[in-house]
């Protein structure tokens, strides 16, 4: 039975991949900066809440990190910790590097010293690409556009050199959007979904959003915690762009969830130039031709099914 470790367990992607892992045969260890406060409700939605071995790390702590790394010496290791959202990043710039970058960094570092044999995942972005030309590839340079992306980048580039410095089997996911109804209300998928519903039974809520012209390549959570397993049991440690190949605009999300509650969305949404982001990517595609080439992964839900499965709340 092999042990997995997943740095981030309580949210959308360390959820679904806890229950892929255990659904394999795993042994899975499952980490928050508290154990003991996290209710760890997506982890009881998927019904493996007791099934997953919980502890308390700090990625920024690297005592708290070497501690549990020696004591539990894990084959395979999930780092998905850290601030997850683009817009928040803006406000707080520093506090999304250190969750980040500095995370991954006490990470490897940690690894380099005890000596370990772990493989680890490291969780990337598309976000890092920017406004390059598209689609991007595994070889499209980086031009991030955020604090949040940023991050990324550097954590990405930290863990290519411990690979070629240190021999250590340290991969980047570079996963482009992906949702589910796990995602929390922040996330703006989740903010249109729950103001529809407001609406239709009868509120005269109206939903205020920023630019909704951008365009992203969304993809379905499990699939992409499916791809996460397939690059760190690869034979050769290496990053892999993670997308479904197509974008839709959020304008097509917001008119697609509103359709499914028979609404006009163009009725209930305001447009307010203030909740901009100083800096936005236009659109993004990603390339997954390597992935699937390689490891034989391809996404199997579509945009149109990922909203009505988001609007359904509908895990699987």
């Amino acid at each position: 039975m092999k042990n997995a470790l997943i740095i981030g367990v309580s949210g959308q992607d360390g959820s679904y991949l806890a229950k892929l892992l255990l659904d394999k045969g795993y042994r899975v260890l499952g980490s928050s900066r508290d154990h003991e406060v996290n209710g760890f409700k997506n982890l009881s939605r998927l019904d493996i809440r007791e099934r997953v071995e919980l502890l308390s790390i700090d990625t920024s702590d690297f005592r708290s990190l070497i501690t549990a790394l020696a004591k539990y010496s894990p084959d395979e290791i999930y780092n998905l910790s850290g601030q997850t959202s683009v817009g928040m990043s803006f406000q707080y710039p520093v506090e999304t590097f250190n969750s980040i970058l500095i995370g991954t960094m006490n990470l490897l570092e940690c690894i380099r010293v005890l000596g370990l044999k772990s493989r680890i995942y490291n969780a990337g972005s598309g976000e890092v690409f920017g406004n390059n030309p598209l689609p991007s590839t595994e070889a499209t340079p980086h031009r991030p556009l955020s604090p949040y992306a940023t991050a990324k980048s550097a954590a990405a580039h930290a863990v290519s050199n411990y690979r070629d410095a240190y021999g250590i089997f340290c991969c980047t996911g570079i996963l482009f959007n992906h949702e589910s109804p796990l995602r929390p209300i922040r996330f703006v998928t989740q903010k249109i979904i729950k103001a529809a519903q407001r609406i239709a039974s009868g509120s005269e809520h109206k939903l205020i959003l920023g630019n909704i012209n951008v365009s992203r390549d969304w993809g379905w959570a499990p699939d992409y915690v499916e791809a996460m397993w397939l690059i760190l049991n690869s034979p050769e440690p290496r990053d892999f762009v993670v997308a479904t190949g197509e974008q839709h605009s959020l304008r097509e999300y917001i008119e697609l969830v509103f359709q499914s509650y028979g609404l006009q969305w163009s009725k209930h949404v305001v447009n307010d130039k203030d909740l901009q982001r100083p800096l936005d990517i236009q659109g993004n595609i990603g390339d997954s031709s390597l992935i699937k080439s390689q490891l034989g992964w391809y996404p199997t839900v579509g945009f149109q099914e990922m909203v009505r499965r988001l609007v359904k709340h509908q895990l699987y």
